[in-house]
């Protein structure tokens, strides 16, 4: 049986914001457990917004769209701000914090 492709999961985005909640998940298994109901968490729920909020909207008329749009906005920014607290926190290295930054800028 041949599996079926929804049109949002063809949207080059959608394909980047998998990829890099990806990146997130794998980045956040090696924080500190004392992380895992704060930073961790909120790390991994704002990359899977992003991905929610692409595909929720896609499909509906461009005004909603654009509004799911600028939510997947905003959960890319509070994905910079938790990469910058795992810097800073010493739980990523500055090279980590970039790449995810380079990420985020082309999503956003």
């Amino acid at each position: 049986m041949e599996k079926v492709v929804f049109n949002f999961e063809k949207l080059m985005v959608y394909q980047k914001s998998l990829d890099f909640m990806d990146v997130v998940y794998q980045t956040t298994k090696s924080f500190s457990k004392d992380e895992l109901y704060n930073l961790t968490s909120q790390f991994k729920r704002a990359s899977l917004s992003i991905c929610l909020n692409i595909s929720e909207g896609h499909g509906e008329t461009d005004k909603q769209f654009n509004r799911f749009l600028k939510i997947a906005s905003h959960s890319t920014k509070e994905c910079v701000t938790c990469s910058t607290v795992a810097r800073r926190q010493g739980y990523i290295s500055e090279d980590v914090d970039n790449s995810l930054r380079v990420k985020l800028e082309e999503l956003s």
